[in-house]
Order: C-alpha cells, then structure tokens, then sequence
C-alpha cells in the first residue's frame, strides 16, 4: 500500500488573525492567511476594515493584484492617476484591484464599518502609501 503525505489544512479564527500586516491610514487589515502565522501559501488572505466616516489614505499594492469580497457595509473607490474613477460596492459584491493602480476606500456610512476579505497574489501584502498631494 502506497501512502500519500500531504500537507495540512489550516484553520485560522478571529483569535489567530495578526494586526502585524503593512497599514493604510484610516482602516484596518488583519492578517489571516500568512507566513506569520506559519500558514505555507503563495496567497495571503485576511480582513480589511473602515470605521464609519472614514477613508483610507491613497495607496497601491505594487506588483499584487487583490480580490477582495465585501462582507458588509458599503464602500466608496476612488482610483486613478488622479482619484478621477469611482465606483460603489456593497455587500455581496467582489472587487478586483490590478497592480500598482493608486485607490482609496471611503465609507460613506455614518453608523456602520464596511468589512471585506481580501486575497493578494503574494504571500506578503505589498502596501505602498502615497502622499495625500498625489491626487489635487
């Protein structure tokens, strides 16, 4: 009998997930899908979060792309050379962000955060934040 070893499949809750992921001014990424969390993969994955009323600063993620699934809430995204593309997702919507395209979330909710879950193409988040002069 021939046995097969294979690698194990890893379960990581709400307890598990790490705050030490690169940051954007004004919202929260939570890492649970990563190498430090010992979890071997080519992906990461985690939460993105933004409190009501606020807004992230402008960013990229360099050579990632990102795929992100809004839990709840809704978002406003700016992108662009100039912040001149916008779109609205809510729930139940997924959101492609190809490499290096400069974005912003905003939450226009007063009273409640929007949560997506989010999977780049790396095992490590690139985060690269640009000055809040790149858009006029």
């Amino acid at each position: 009998m021939v046995t097969t070893e294979y690698p194990s499949i890893r379960i990581v809750g709400p307890d598990g997930f790490d705050r030490g992921t690169a940051q954007t001014q004004g919202s929260v990424r939570l890492a649970a899908v990563a190498p430090q969390l010992g979890v071997e993969s080519v992906l990461w994955g985690g939460l993105f979060e933004v409190a009501p009323g606020a807004r992230t600063g402008i960013h990229h993620h360099g050579e990632q792309q990102t795929i992100a699934y809004v839990l709840s809430g809704v978002s406003d995204v700016r992108w662009g050379a100039r912040g001149e593309f916008a779109a609205r997702a809510k729930a139940g919507d997924f959101i492609h962000v190809p490499a290096f395209v400069p974005h912003m979330e905003i939450n226009p909710s007063k009273s409640e955060p929007f949560r997506w879950v989010v999977v780049r193409s790396t095992a490590t988040p690139i985060v690269v934040n640009l000055p809040d002069q790149t858009w006029p």
